[in-house]
């Protein structure tokens, strides 16, 4: 390991994997002061050390968001810093970079504003990687009436994946209200008569952390218990159950507060909890996305080939360097693709460095996750049950300080730095 110290409808990418391929892949910030904004591309000049590159780049980025360019609604400043050495004076990326992030809760459009004005330059949409985009590769459930858990934009985001029929958790209580009885002030009034003109939901799609977990918890529950059918009692639970998409496994992730915060992996281990204890079965999804998956990262690649033909560069793109705060999202995964792509036959990617930052989750000296003792001694596993442990895969290729320290390393190795 190196150390260097110092609402809008249908928008997507209409980038697609072969069935084939998706088949073989299943610091303490104490002062964040503002930075100056610069109109969307123009920069001051003496204050620019972009350098005009020679020939058309042969690498890319894959960047995580929180963490390493914003924390909560404020970017940190080696973000702008970084982006300064990879813009142009007309506000143009002189490389492919493309934003991966295990958030769900925002559109894709939404989320590329929103880092344009706190980064200073345009981000398409197209370069923006949500933790449930590669969902659009699964069409065999896009007809199916789908149960959609999380929160902000849940249909607008479903519907963009391509998911056509869509039920929220708040219009299933509406039409069952007698489901949801944790909250006393919540329980309904008077009686209400069994619905049984209700048409039965085929599947759930898990997007993100919810708000009331404990409604979304009981309403997945009576689907999968029910078999669709929450207004029905079945004498046996049905096993196999209806498929489950869920996208971001981060058990936490790191905002404003001092200490991490509960992620959708958290919500996620709660539901399987719940479903093995009430069921004695596991859970299974019929997808699991968003980083470490491997599906997320051959997403990303394949955006940054369009990207690269978008801006005519001929150079295949041949070395990836994927920078994260997370060691077991953002390094693990990056590391897991690497280590796919030294067995890959077809495609133009050779390698894929994961690059930790120390401005999120991480923290220089803490203990890291390690594998499980017998006695059950040790850090705990932070990873999702699903992927497996593989103790080197969080080894990051390089740990530095921040985001621009980062940038500087990967210019440097690929002959770019001044």
């Amino acid at each position: 390991m190196e150390t260097v110290e110092g609402k809008k409808k249908g928008c997507g990418t209409g980038f697609e994997i072969s069935p084939a391929r998706v088949a073989c892949c299943l610091f303490d910030l104490r002062q964040i002061s503002a930075v100056p904004l610069y109109p969307l591309g123009t920069r001051k000049p003496m204050d620019l050390p972009y350098r005009q590159p020679q020939s058309p780049p042969t690498f890319g980025f894959l960047l995580d968001i929180d963490g390493v360019l914003v924390r909560g609604h404020q970017v940190i400043p080696a973000a702008r810093e970084a982006f300064r050495r990879l813009v142009d004076p007309q506000g143009q990326l002189q490389v492919p970079v493309v934003f991966v992030t295990n958030a769900g809760n925002i559109l894709q459009c939404s989320k590329a504003e929103e880092l344009s004005a706190l980064l200073g330059f345009q981000v398409e949409p197209d370069q923006v990687i949500l933790s449930h985009s590669p969902m659009k590769l699964f069409s065999q459930h896009h007809d199916k009436r789908m149960l959609v858990s999380g929160q902000g934009p849940l249909v607008e985001n479903a519907r963009a994946l391509g998911f056509k029929h869509v039920v929220t958790v708040d219009e299933l209580r509406a039409a069952f209200p007698v489901l949801d009885m944790v909250d006393l002030q919540r329980r309904p009034k008077t009686t209400t008569l069994p619905r049984n003109d209700f048409p039965a939901i085929e599947g759930v799609l898990l997007l993100g952390e919810p708000v009331r977990w404990e409604t979304s918890l009981q309403l997945i529950m009576d689907i999968l218990l029910s078999n669709g059918s929450p207004g029905t009692c079945l004498a046996t639970a049905p096993y196999p159950h209806l498929p489950v998409l869920a996208s971001n496994t981060d058990l936490l992730w790191m905002a404003e507060a001092k200490m991490p915060r509960f992620g959708h992996g958290t919500f996620l281990l709660c539901l399987e909890a719940v479903y093995r204890k009430v069921t004695g079965r596991e859970l299974r999804y019929a997808g699991l996305m968003g980083k470490p998956s491997l599906l997320t990262y051959q997403y990303a690649e394949g955006l940054l080939k369009r990207q690269a033909a978008r801006r005519g560069w001929a150079a295949p793109i041949r070395s990836l360097y994927a920078v994260g705060d997370n060691p077991m999202s953002d390094v693990y995964g990056a590391n897991l693709f690497h280590q796919h792509l030294q067995t890959r036959q077809e495609g133009a990617a050779r390698s894929c460095a994961s690059i930790l930052v120390c401005t999120g989750v991480y923290s220089p000296g803490a203990a890291g996750p390690a594998a499980p003792t017998p006695g059950g001694e040790g850090p705990p596993f932070h990873g999702h049950r699903d992927l497996g442990f593989s103790p080197g895969l969080l080894q990051a290729a390089h740990v530095v300080s921040d985001v621009h320290e980062a940038v500087r390393l990967v210019l440097r190795k690929e002959g770019w730095a001044p």
